[in-house]
């Protein structure tokens, strides 16, 4: 990749720092998009261990570029989107992976076919995580910035993705018991 059309990739994801999204971090602030990227990113490799079947590099690399369409059309809460957003970023984010050189656009594109399939261990993994990181995130925001319906969607959100694993979905358990006492509690955790 040359120089200027690297710098002109970092460019974009650089947008993704000021991009924020419905979550807040635990003091009190929104989230970044990257903020969340990274995290979801250290997740799949703090969790490496617990899938030695799969390619955890694939999972690191589809963690990093999962929300790199929020770039161009911002963060919508998944309970919120609408199919005509997703199409909109979907758009947007294909023309631009199409722009970058090989061998990036091709592997990118295969990636996000993948990731869009939710059919192997390695994207079913990526999801699994990128739900989850949503729901700790929210665990460690002050109670007042949840909504009204996160009350309840705290309680759930993911647990259809970490049913493949026995390991995700004990981790989710234990999300869901902290989520149970913070609300019960009431408190600014």
């Amino acid at each position: 990749m040359t120089a200027q059309k690297l710098l002109g990739a970092l460019e974009v994801a650089g947008r993704l720092k000021d991009v924020t999204r419905h979550s807040w971090t635990s003091k009190g602030r929104r989230e970044s998009t990257a903020e969340h990227t990274f995290r979801t990113a250290l997740f799949a490799y703090f969790v490496k261990d617990e899938f030695p079947d799969a390619d955890v590099d694939k999972v690191i690399k589809m963690c990093l570029i999962h929300d790199l369409g929020e770039a161009f059309t911002g963060d919508i809460p998944s309970f919120e989107k609408t199919s005509s957003d997703e199409e909109k970023e979907i758009g947007m984010l294909s023309g631009w992976v199409s722009s970058l050189p090989e061998p990036f656009s091709s592997e990118m594109r295969s990636l996000y076919a993948e990731m869009i399939a939710l059919e192997t261990t390695e994207a079913k993994l990526y999801k699994a995580l990128d739900n989850l990181e949503a729901v700790v995130t929210h665990n460690e925001a002050p109670l007042s910035t949840w909504i009204e319906k996160e009350y309840t969607l705290n309680l759930t959100y993911g647990e259809e993705r970490v049913a493949f694993s026995p390991y995700l979905t004990e981790f989710r358990r234990l999300l869901r018991e902290i989520s149970e006492r913070k609300i019960e509690d009431g408190a600014e955790k």
